[in-house]
């Protein structure tokens, strides 16, 4: 055995064991520490065109995924499986002689790459430290944003976005409309909103109004107002780690809830105003602490001379 490969089997160890790390801290916070299935991601984002985009040097830390191996290693590209020893072992002596080594291919989704083919090459180079690698790129263009940072619940959001912006074409008819999620669910109950818009709409110019048309009217009168007070009121700050279209669920819900309660619509400037002060971060801590402060202010009677004995009994000195 040459000096290259032994010092390439102590870092095929090394690498396994910290992937096994990776894999228990994972475990412990209840996340996930897999690598991302490029067809997973092609089907859920609606990936169907592809276009070749010749050599290029691609930054290591954008690829999240692979087309058949994404069971074999780690997020980080960390090996996890045994079986992989051999072939990582060949490949990181043969970067440790300073051999030249082909590039890989890759494929492209948003601004996220996904390994056809170099997985180990890319495990080596990862563990090594190298931050570029030359590949070969095919591309599949997206409608939705994805980058680096997506794991599988992120990966859920941009897939109801990306069925969102198929149904409504908003992306097509509004093309700096920017809508998120931080929880799933929400782009149904968006589409929900637009149908209903779309029938008073219709209603409104007697004839039947286009999906896309909604989505445009619905954007450009009904979300984008409410959006410009939440972004005028700093709102978002009162409701750490939501975003806009978050907030403009649930404030719509409790325009709603206001305007069955006082009988006529309550506007969505009050609804704003009255979300954020029952729910917003300031008022959770305010409906928590007022029944401290309630027995504050009992104390504070029955010490006074003439209150309430301190006994507790309730009976005048």
């Amino acid at each position: 055995m040459s000096h290259e490969q032994g010092q390439a089997r102590v870092d095929f160890e090394r690498a396994l064991v910290k992937g096994f790390l990776v894999d228990m801290a994972a475990f412990i916070r209840r996340s996930s520490s897999e690598l991302l299935s490029f067809d997973e991601v092609k089907a859920k984002l609606r990936a169907h065109e592809q276009f070749y985009r010749g050599i290029q040097t691609v930054p290591i830390s954008k690829i999240v995924g692979s087309l058949n191996r994404y069971q074999d290693f780690d997020h980080q590209f960390l090996p996890i499986q045994t079986h992989t020893r051999e072939r990582w072992v060949r490949i990181d002596a043969a970067r440790l002689r300073d051999e030249e080594l082909p590039p890989i291919e890759l494929y492209k989704v948003g601004e996220a790459y996904f390994v056809r083919d170099g997985n180990h090459r890319v495990s080596v180079a990862r563990e090594r430290g190298q931050e570029f690698i030359d590949a070969e790129v095919i591309e599949y263009p997206i409608r939705v944003p994805l980058d680096q940072t997506v794991d599988a619940h992120a990966l859920l959001l941009k897939a109801e976005y990306a069925g969102f912006l198929e149904r409504t074409e908003l992306d097509r008819v509004r093309p700096v409309q920017h809508i998120e999620f931080s929880l799933l669910g929400g782009y149904k109950r968006l589409e929900d909103h637009i149908a209903v818009h779309r029938y008073y709409l219709g209603q409104a110019r007697h004839q039947e109004i286009s999906w896309p048309d909604a989505a445009a009217s619905w954007h450009d009168n009904v979300y984008m107002p409410a959006v410009s007070i939440i972004r005028e009121r700093s709102v978002l700050s009162r409701f750490p780690g939501r975003s806009e279209a978050d907030l403009y669920l649930w404030i719509m819900e409790h325009r709603y809830f206001l305007s069955e309660r006082f009988g006529r619509d309550v506007g969505a400037d009050a609804a704003i105003r009255s979300f954020v002060s029952r729910f917003g971060r300031q008022g959770f801590w305010r409906r928590l602490l007022r029944p401290l402060a309630a027995a504050r202010k009992l104390w504070r009677e029955r010490l006074k001379p003439g209150g309430a004995r301190n006994d507790g009994k309730g009976a005048k000195s």
